[in-house]
């Protein structure tokens, strides 16, 4: 396939900003960048996409977000939302807990749809439901592989739901990254989840890292949301949060350290010192009232921060927008969100997923794996490789998002997802909430 006739953003090192650039694809990867005319001489045979002069780039990541809260769209919470445990208790938990294994289906169709049409072809899940756990992360998977979205799984291990679903929880967790290491697929990862430290007792711990042993994958753990998870820690086990994952092991260069809003300063330099990466969701922590994480001091220190949605939307061209304003905002410094957004999205981001994945994402270079997607954007200002992450935050979103290629292969063309019907899909999905919501 050859994707050309547009202004191309490679975000690499090895090439740059292309006023009227092509991509040739080879299987799932990046064979070729150069000129339209001259590309589709040399591969007359190519089935060709023609961007028609609007904007080519790769796909976007998305960090970190939870598939499981698709139902919650519209829905009233039944109880107090007036502090972040509570909209944990009368919201989140109450939802997860509702689910069975075709909810847990619908829900990944949904997510995952939304995601490819506002340009996400990375997603990394964070999965939750305390009464169907067993065969969760694979019924997942399996809605990955069919619509063609690549993805990293896990599932939130926790004690909230008593003993027997911790146990499952840390099976199913363990079965499924064994099976992705087996597989070794191209398209599918998995990484151990944990809730968070408040809700993870040092019993539980131990059965984690026991479970663990020998197993080559990292965590996926929220850390210090709100700062209930820092008291409660320091009241139970006299540690911080950050202090605590780092005596149990779990911090490390394949951990995903989800939040971060309330590090101390040592703490922070624990993150650096084991090479563990974080993960920011701006909309969200506002949305909870929850606080600000220190970006710029993290990024200052040399942490990899990266950027994620938790689910508050699929579009990462919004989070990427809010992402910019809280910073400046928060610190009172019109100086300062910019170029850190940038670095979160397309310098770190592709570097979390390097952990994981065996060819670059986040990049259109020969090689790297060809997610790419084209966006319906003309600029009406001049664009260039010193300003095309300016026209981004400023000129466009999800919604302008045409086609989306995932591993080669086209999964949306004209904004129309070829991989599932999702007219169907989302009658089923309305339906099944409508029967949730009055369970709630």
């Amino acid at each position: 396939m050859i994707i050309g006739n547009g202004r191309l953003i490679t975000n690499s090192d090895k090439i740059g900003f292309m006023d009227n650039g092509a991509v040739l694809i080879k299987g799932n990867v990046v064979e070729e960048i150069g000129d339209f005319e001259t590309l589709k001489k040399a591969n007359p045979n190519e089935e060709v996409l023609d961007a028609n002069g609007q904007l080519i780039m790769p796909g976007m990541i998305c960090a970190h977000s939870h598939i499981y809260s698709a139902y919650a769209r519209g829905m009233a919470p039944s109880g107090a939302t007036d502090n972040f445990f509570n909209i944990l208790e009368n919201l989140w938990w109450k939802l997860d807990r509702s689910l069975g294994l075709e909810d847990i289906k619908l829900n990944a169709y949904t997510t995952y749809a939304e995601s490819i049409k506002s340009g996400v072809t990375t997603l990394i899940d964070h999965h939750a439901s305390g009464h169907c756990i067993p065969g969760s992360l694979f019924a997942l998977e399996e809605v990955a592989k069919k619509i063609g979205v690549r993805t990293s799984l896990c599932f939130e291990t926790t004690d909230r739901d008593g003993k027997e679903a911790t146990k499952a929880g840390i099976k199913e967790n363990v079965d499924f990254i064994k099976h992705t290491l087996k597989d070794n697929d191209d398209m599918v990862k998995g990484l151990f989840g944990m809730h968070a430290s408040f809700t993870i007792s040092d019993e539980t711990m131990s059965l984690i890292k026991e479970a663990m042993e020998g197993v080559d994958a990292g965590y996926h753990v929220h850390v210090t949301e709100g700062i209930e998870d820092q008291y409660d820690s320091l009241k139970k086990y006299g540690r911080k949060v950050g202090e605590r994952l780092y005596d149990w092991g779990i911090l490390g260069d394949k951990t995903l350290a989800i939040h971060c809003i309330h590090l101390s300063q040592g703490e922070m330099d624990i993150i650096k010192a084991t090479d563990t990466s974080v993960v920011t969701n701006p909309e969200s922590n506002m949305n909870n009232a929850v606080g600000a994480p220190p970006v710029v001091q993290m990024l200052k220190k040399g942490i990899r921060v990266g950027l994620g949605s938790d689910a508050y939307t699929q579009d990462m061209f919004e989070s990427m927008k809010v992402s910019n304003i809280l910073q400046s905002h928060h610190l009172a410094d019109p100086t300062v969100g910019f170029m850190e957004t940038k670095a979160l999205q397309f310098e770190n981001n592709p570097k979390i997923c390097a952990k994981y994945w065996d060819k670059p994402l986040g990049k259109i270079e020969k090689g790297a794996y060809a997610d790419i997607i084209v966006v319906d954007y003309k600029p009406h200002t001049p664009m260039s490789d010193a300003n095309w992450f300016g026209h981004l935050l400023f000129g466009v979103n999800g919604g302008m998002v045409k086609h989306t290629v995932i591993n080669g292969k086209l999964v949306m063309k004209d904004r129309i997802i070829l991989t599932a019907d999702m007219d169907k899909i989302n009658a089923d999905s309305t339906q099944r909430a409508s029967e949730i919501w009055k369970n709630m």
